[in-house]
């Protein structure tokens, strides 16, 4: 049998899977991490299973078109950038108009979920969708773009804590908070194994401009992020449980600063440490869901 070329092409389905990263599951359940805090937080542990289960379906479906997304406007910077060269828009292993109607039927679908929220709820994620629209083109003209990216990550507090109370109060802006600020520091950590390639081809990141400062920065917003989730316990009245929890996730942003410190760190660090923030992220969910209960006192 004669083996052509056509015969080891990828599968559509495979590249289609790619542009939407499913294959690299961290980014998809770092945004959910979020929108699941503020949804048992809100409902104090004891969220409807229907409404998470369109909070995580909902967050999968615009983290997949916020990929596509992201993957149209820089599918010229991409093969310049060893990390992303072999993106399918970057590759042209994906036609621009494929592109277009992955990303068209991925917020379809998130739409099809927001109709399932309430109206405040309906609408702020409505809000969301020219941030997450306009992020891409912000590394070409804004300094820190990874703050847009991380108003964002917001949304998803805001989006999930309405859909449970249908306001929004002061804990959720402390929730919210803390995402924008965790978000801020878990990327500024992404982009430092892009640092090279974004200045060479002149894009922004908050690596880039915060510079030999970046790990300082890192810590003030992982710092943040442990006073305003402090903050939110506190407001809440959650039990010792959360409390473990967040001392156990201020180790683990205490031990990343410290190596962050460190010269010379070879790039797939930083990819480590983007991925344990994932881990970091349910440990507080956790936190989260078993402190939100009363603990009978021992007679």
């Amino acid at each position: 049998m004669v083996t052509t070329p056509e015969s080891h092409q990828e599968p559509l389905s495979l590249i289609i899977i790619r542009l939407l990263r499913w294959h690299k599951p961290e980014g998809r359940l770092i945004l959910m991490i979020p929108a699941l805090w503020a949804v048992f937080l809100a409902a104090a542990g004891k969220p409807p299973v229907p409404l998470v289960g369109v909070i995580i379906l909902g967050t999968l479906a615009t983290s997949a078109a916020g990929c596509v997304v992201n993957d149209l406007w820089d599918r010229d910077i991409d093969p310049q950038v060893e990390r992303t060269r072999d993106r399918p828009l970057a590759s042209r292993a994906l036609s621009i108009k494929v592109g277009i109607a992955v990303g068209i039927i991925a917020l379809a679908c998130a739409a099809v979920l927001a109709f399932y929220l309430n109206p405040l709820s309906f609408w702020l994620s409505v809000a969301a969708v020219p941030v997450i629209l306009l992020y891409p083109g912000a590394k070409r003209v804004f300094p820190i773009p990874q703050l847009v990216l991380s108003i964002a990550w917001g949304f998803a507090v805001l989006i999930s804590w309405s859909a449970v109370t249908q306001n929004i109060s002061t804990p959720t802006w402390l929730l919210w908070g803390a995402t924008v600020l965790w978000t801020l520091g878990f990327d500024t950590i992404y982009a430092m194994s892009d640092r090279q390639d974004d200045q060479r081809i002149g894009v922004n990141s908050s690596a880039l401009f915060f510079g030999k400062y970046a790990p300082i920065a890192i810590g003030i917003f992982f710092l943040g992020t442990v006073i305003l989730l402090t903050g939110v316990g506190i407001s809440v009245n959650l039990n010792n449980i959360f409390w473990l929890s967040l001392i156990i996730a201020t180790g683990g942003w205490t031990w990343q600063f410290i190596r962050l410190t460190k010269p010379e760190l070879p790039n797939p660090i930083y990819g480590f440490m983007f991925r344990q923030n994932v881990w970091i992220g349910f440990l507080i969910l956790g936190g989260i869901i078993a402190g939100s209960f009363s603990i009978p006192s021992i007679p």
